[in-house]
């Protein structure tokens, strides 16, 4: 399975931007696709997730009301549309997969994820 997400760039305080993260492979499923994020110097941290079959989605505390998840079954597809961006968003974006079953609480862990992006670079100037 692979990963390829895009969308990143340089944008000012207060812009929005579009990441996309589209899966492609053979026999593959999807519970879950989610978006990691991972500043200089700090841990890759949980942003959001979308389930596939509800579309539930789930947000971090920083991003919530700012950062919309959404998915495209037809296309294997999920967005995630960032609005109000902060310097603080600044980091490297990635995508990841989930394909098996678990928890709800666990879709905010690193390692519930089976496949990953290669990340894309958002850079937030003040």
């Amino acid at each position: 399975v692979q990963l390829q997400a895009s969308g990143g760039g340089l944008v000012q305080a207060g812009d929005s931007l579009r990441l996309s993260c589209a899966a492609s492979g053979r026999a593959f499923s999807i519970t879950a696709m989610g978006w990691f994020r991972q500043a200089p110097g700090k841990e890759r941290e949980f942003v959001s997730t979308i389930t596939w079959s509800s579309s539930d989605a789930y947000y971090a505390d920083s991003v919530r009301g700012r950062f919309t998840i959404s998915r495209d079954k037809s296309k294997n597809t999920a967005y995630l549309q960032m609005n109000s961006l902060k310097p603080e968003d600044t980091a490297v974006y990635y995508c990841a997969l989930r394909s098996g079953y678990g928890s709800t609480w666990s879709l905010f862990r690193v390692a519930e994820y089976d496949y990953w992006g290669q990340g894309t670079q958002v850079t937030v100037s003040s």
